[in-house]
């Protein structure tokens, strides 16, 4: 979160644009291949850099124990993302100029490679065109810690690593049942996942090496090489569990690889809740703004303060009031505009919620420049809405709040004399309900970024969420 605390004015626009462009993660990127690569003439290197403009491109690793799937979910992705993929098989079939190897044949009599051999291997194929522009995944490279860190000492960095996990005994008996086709390389299984095209069926092969004994002794290796491999990839790991069906395991993948990293660069939350009435907007917004100094910017709070401050604006406000009529769009946006342009919200952010309800008024923020960064709709069904307002009370003898639920009154005398807020009948609650779901789709098409989550559970829960969306940057593409 930003900090700054310097008294000079910086206008909205700037880190604005710095986030829109993502301008510190280029900056950041570009440095880093500079430290890595170390060019004679750094000009012209990172104009280069730049002009590819691959900084978001797939780099993967995918590692697991034998029948894992991590060959099947590595072919998916590679599908899904557009991207290369490299395998041991793949790598030393392939023949490079610059490379005298006899890697092939190597491969064909002892079933392994060099590790220094198939490092070099690696870097010749990263360094071709499409794996530079589309991006790559590695599917059980490296397989070893001495592997692991000569990648790393050539500046090959991956940012996302999966690592796929199973118990031994499911994994023995998966494997027992594994078939190859020869003609394109699918795998398929005997009991999970049987062609349907007799030719195909026909064609299929036992590969070598899935004797129960042989996947075993496999499986003891990877144990022993993956607890000294991981430590090489501190960020940017996940574990996810292969004793699920494959398709499952994909999507979680598939979900990772697509979210970014949390960024180091200075952030100004500029957070938006939406929602029902009743959907606990205004209890998430103090938590933001108590946990993390954001400017808690109520939209019906505003326009009371305004009145009870006689200011201009409260003075264009208050008989509208009087009157019990909806306040005029223009008058609101200037009032919110005039806040959300103070110091305070400039340099800590802000959380808004109460306004926009609808896309006009979306259009008319958006206008002057207040555009959220994080966008958040909390979904509650109509019953739980309410329960949560409809029972709630109010002691005109003590200003004590209660709800005939959650917070009954200790005694029948209080309960006797308990009144409902008119706001909270049942029918003004339907038809603010009711206004909002009309409004909501438009809402959610403008804030195409927005992030929809289940606000009909523990608010604190919903906190973690909306949390998580915050500190997090947004997924490069929306599942």
């Amino acid at each position: 979160m930003d900090a700054t605390t310097a008294p000079h004015h910086v206008p909205p626009e700037m880190p604005q644009y710095g986030e829109a462009n993502h301008i510190f993660e280029l900056m950041q990127n570009m440095l880093e291949q500079l430290l890595i690569h170390q060019p004679k003439d750094p000009i012209p290197f990172m104009i280069n850099h730049l002009q590819r403009d691959n900084d978001n491109v797939p780099r993967v690793i995918i590692l697991g124990p034998p029948a894992s799937g991590k060959t099947t979910i590595a072919m998916w992705l590679r599908k899904h993302l557009n991207c290369n993929l490299l395998t041991v098989e793949n790598l030393v079939a392939k023949r490079y100029p610059s490379l005298d190897t006899g890697a092939g044949s190597h491969h064909q009599k002892v079933k392994a490679v060099p590790h220094r051999l198939l490092v070099r291997l690696v870097q010749e194929r990263l360094q071709e065109e499409d794996c530079v522009s589309r991006g790559w995944i590695l599917d059980g490279i490296p397989e070893t810690r001495e592997q692991a860190l000569l990648i790393q000492t050539l500046g090959i960095t991956p940012r996302h690593v999966i690592v796929l996990s199973a118990p031994d005994t499911v994994l023995i008996e998966r494997n027992l049942g594994k078939r190859i086709d020869p003609q394109t390389g699918e795998i398929y299984h005997t009991t999970f996942d049987w062609p349907p095209e007799a030719e195909v069926q026909n064609r299929l092969i036992v590969p070598e090496g899935i004797s129960e004994q042989e996947t075993a002794q496999r499986l003891l290796e990877h144990h022993r090489n993956i607890t000294r491999v991981l430590p090489s990839y501190p960020r940017g790991l996940k574990v996810i569990s292969a004793d699920q069906p494959c398709v499952d395991v994909f999507y979680q993948a598939l979900t990772y690889v697509r979210t970014n990293h949390r960024s180091n660069a200075p952030f100004t939350p500029r957070v938006l809740l939406c929602g029902p009435v009743g959907s606990g907007k205004s209890l998430q917004a103090a938590l933001l703004a108590q946990k993390y100094s954001l400017v808690n910017v109520c939209c019906g709070q505003l326009l009371k303060e305004a009145v009870a401050d006689k200011s201009r604006h409260g003075e264009v406000i208050q008989p509208y009031f009087e009157k019990k009529l909806a306040v005029p769009d223009s008058v609101i946006v200037n009032l919110l505009s005039q806040r959300l342009s103070q110091q305070d919200c400039v340099q800590k952010g802000w959380v808004l919620h109460g306004f926009p309800r609808d896309l006009d008024q979306a259009h008319l923020l958006h206008s002057l420049g207040h555009k959220p960064n994080r966008v958040f709709f909390l979904n509650v069904p109509m019953d739980s809405v309410m329960e949560r307002l409809t029972l709630r009370r109010t002691d005109p003898v003590t200003g004590e709040r209660y709800h005939l639920l959650y917070k009954p009154p200790p005694t029948v005398e209080i309960q006797a004399r308990l009144l409902q807020n008119p706001k909270d009948a049942e029918e003004r609650v339907k038809l603010k309900m009711s206004l909002f779901y009309r409004n909501s789709a438009e809402l959610e098409e403008f804030y195409k970024q927005a992030v929809t989550l289940n606000g009909d559970q523990d608010p604190y829960t919903v906190f973690e969420y909306i949390e998580s969306g915050l500190i997090h940057p947004l997924p490069s593409e929306v599942l």
